[in-house]
């Protein structure tokens, strides 16, 4: 099954994976301040990094739910 299928379908059925990508989402936007800005304080360049971490953690456990999935259907 092709990827953006994979996604769209575990979007609809599966809230665990709806809740992982909808955080994602917010911590990219987020992630999205930063990077127009030209200087980062101390406490933003914390935040920064923990963000990409957070996000990081959810991309791998969205691959995970959707691996999962494609071995439940053989």
């Amino acid at each position: 099954m092709e990827e953006k299928v994979l996604k769209e379908l575990l979007l609809k059925e599966s809230e665990e994976f709806s809740k992982a990508n909808s955080l994602h989402q917010q911590y990219e936007k987020k992630l999205g301040k930063f990077k127009v800005k030209s200087y980062l304080t101390e406490e933003e360049k914390l935040e920064e990094k923990e963000l990409k971490k957070k996000k990081l953690a959810l991309k791998d456990k969205m691959y995970y739910l959707m691996t999962k999935y494609r071995k439940s259907l053989k």
